[in-house]
Order: structure tokens, then sequence, then C-alpha cells
């Protein structure tokens, strides 16, 4: 059975950083693309930043470009977003995703692109 278990989140003040991680299990995700997605109360889940299975492409939403990093370890089935400089508008439920597609192209920022998905790790950002 594959599972994305996110983990990292927490309460912080506007200004701190966090670093969420994605660990997978039941199957190797070493040349399947991930994502980072995010869900506001009340809002539609969003798209983060993505990385495809080589760590050498990534998109960001334009909110979070220059203050979030997605990466990964390949060598233990894990996917990372570093995530500085927090506002409060980045509150939300953090969601990990995982393609069964090794590349990304600016269409992996729609969920459908995504078969996996974590559980979520919540993120709040007090200001």
């Amino acid at each position: 059975q594959v599972q994305l278990v996110e983990s990292g989140g927490g309460l912080v003040q506007a200004g701190a950083s966090l670093r969420l991680s994605c660990e997978a299990s039941g199957r190797t995700f070493s040349r399947n693309a991930m994502g980072w997605f995010r869900q506001a109360p009340g809002k539609e889940r969003e798209f983060v930043a993505t990385i495809d299975w080589s760590g050498a492409t990534t998109y960001y939403t334009d909110s979070v470009k220059g203050r979030f990093t997605i990466s990964r370890d390949n060598a233990k089935n894990t996917v990372f977003l570093q995530m500085n400089s927090l506002k409060p508008e980045d509150t939300a439920i953090y969601y990990c995703a995982g393609s069964t597609n090794g590349y990304i192209s600016l269409y992996y920022r729609r969920t459908r692109e995504y078969e996996y998905w974590g559980q979520g790790t919540q993120v709040t950002v007090s200001s």
C-alpha cells in the first residue's frame, strides 16, 4: 500500500521558517515527480511547488517564489519543502503529492497530474 506521510507543520510567527517533509512508503518514488499543494479554510486546494524525479526541474506558484524551496532525497524516498519568511496567508493544510510520471511541465500545477496524496500537515502563521 502506497503512503505519503507529511510532517514538519506547526504554529509559527510571521517571518519564521518551517521545513516540511514527505516520506513515501509502499513503493519508491525516486523516478517520479512530486509536488506540494495547500488548502486554506474555505478555499480550493492550490499548487505550491513541484519537482521532477531528478530534482533538476522545479516550478513554484508566484506567491512563494524566493521564499519556498522544494527538494528531494531519492535515497530516502523523501521530498522536502523549505519555507522561509512565512506570512499569515501561507496558513493552510499542506499536502504532498506523487505522480506516476517522472518529468514535469507547467501542467503539473494541476492536482489531476498526481495519483498519490498524503493526509496533510497543518501550517499556521500568526501575525
